[in-house]
C-alpha cells in the first residue's frame, strides 16, 4: 500500500473522530442544560454551602465554649454536668460557687453560693429521681397494705369496734324465708320509730319458737343488703362453733335501743360502715368469747352501761359473727 492511502485513511479516520467527539460535547451540553433547569446543581451547590456554613457555625460554638470556660475560671465558677438518675455524680472539688446548666426552652444557669458541690448534686439528684424507683416503692407499698389489715387511721377515726353501732333488740315476729329453706326473717324493735328486717341464717340452728319475742344483740350500722330477693337491715350477733351457733344475750334489765360499749374504745358510730373500707371486715376476728363465755372485743367484754355483760350460753373460746 503506497503512503498516500495510508495518510488518507488516517485523515479518514481523524474526520470520524472530530465527529464522535463533536457529538459527544453536544449530549454532554445537553445533559448539563437538563439539569441546570432540573435544579440538580444548583441542589447540589446548596447542600456544600450549607455543609461549610455547619462547620464553621460549629467552630464558632466550641470557640465561644472554651471562651466561656475560661471565664467561669478565672471567676471562680464551675459548670457541672447534671447527674444522670441512678448513678451517683462525680467528684468534684469543693469551690465557692457553682453554675449548674438545665437544658430546656429559656433555662437560665443557677448559681448557688458558697454550697458544696457534692450537696448541689444531691439535691439535684433528688429533684431528678428515678420514675422506675418510684413505680417499684409505690407497688411494693400497696402489696404492703393488702398484707396487713390491722387498724389504720381512716375515715372518722382508727378502725377499731368504736365504729360500729351495736344495740339491743327485741324479735317482735319471725317467719321462714318464703325463698331459702335456712333463713329466718324477723321483724326487730332496736328503740327507732320504725322496726327494721333482718334476715338470719339459723333455721338449722335455733327453733322458730326460741327466735321469737327474745332480746338479741344486733349490728345496726351496716349496708342494708338483699338477701334473696328480701332486703336486711341488721344484723343479730351469734357465736360460731363448727358444729353449733348461739345468740349473744344482754344482760338483764336491757331493754331495746340500749347502746353495747367497749370500755377504753370510746367515740361515736359511722352512720353507716362503707364496704369499701373493708372495716367490718377488719373488726370481726377481733370479736370472740372468752373462756368465760362473754363476748368480747380484744379481750374487752361487750357491756351495756349500768346493766351488765353480754353473754352466750355454751360457746367458750368461739368466733363471734
Amino acid at each position: 500500500m503506497a503512503d498516500s492511502d495510508v495518510v488518507q485513511q488516517l485523515e479518514e479516520r481523524a474526520k470520524e473522530a472530530e465527529s464522535a467527539i463533536e457529538l459527544l460535547k453536544n449530549q454532554l451540553q445537553g445533559l448539563k442544560e437538563k439539569a441546570e433547569k432540573s435544579g440538580l446543581l444548583k441542589g447540589r451547590e446548596e447542600v456544600v454551602r450549607l455543609r461549610k456554613e455547619n462547620e464553621d457555625l460549629r467552630q464558632e460554638i466550641c470557640s465561644m465554649k472554651k471562651q466561656l470556660t475560661d471565664l467561669e475560671s478565672t471567676n471562680k465558677r464551675f459548670q457541672v454536668a447534671l447527674p444522670v438518675p441512678g448513678q451517683k455524680p462525680p467528684h468534684y472539688p469543693n469551690p465557692p460557687a457553682v453554675t449548674a446548666y438545665v437544658q430546656g426552652p429559656g433555662a437560665q444557669p443557677a448559681t448557688v453560693e458558697s454550697e458544696p458541690v457534692a450537696a448541689v448534686l444531691s439535691v439535684v439528684a433528688e429533684g431528678v429521681g428515678n420514675g422506675e424507683e418510684a413505680k417499684s416503692k409505690k407497688k411494693e407499698k400497696k402489696k404492703q397494705e393488702k398484707k396487713d389489715p390491722s387498724p389504720v387511721p381512716s375515715e372518722g377515726g382508727l378502725v377499731n369496734v368504736s365504729r360500729l353501732n351495736i344495740k339491743v333488740g327485741r324479735i317482735l315476729s319471725v317467719k321462714q324465708h318464703p325463698d331459702a329453706d335456712t333463713l329466718y326473717v324477723e321483724e326487730v324493735n332496736v328503740g327507732e320509730e320504725k322496726t327494721r328486717n333482718v334476715v338470719s341464717g339459723l333455721v338449722k340452728h335455733v327453733p322458730i319458737d326460741q327466735m321469737q319475742d327474745r332480746l338479741g344483740i344486733f349490728l345496726v350500722n351496716l349496708k342494708p343488703a338483699k338477701m334473696r330477693g328480701i332486703f336486711s337491715e341488721a344484723m343479730i350477733m351469734c357465736a360460731e362453733s363448727p358444729d353449733n351457733i348461739e345468740i349473744i344475750d344482754p344482760p338483764p334489765g336491757s331493754v331495746p335501743g340500749d347502746r353495747v360499749l367497749f370500755e377504753g374504745y370510746s367515740g361515736e358510730p359511722d352512720e353507716q360502715l362503707n364496704p369499701k373500707k373493708k372495716v367490718w371486715d377488719r373488726i370481726r376476728p377481733d370479736l370472740t368469747t372468752n373462756s368465760d363465755c362473754v363476748a368480747t372485743y380484744k379481750g374487752v367484754p361487750f357491756t351495756v352501761p349500768g346493766k351488765g355483760i353480754c353473754k352466750v350460753p355454751t360457746l367458750a373460746n368461739a368466733i363471734i359473727k
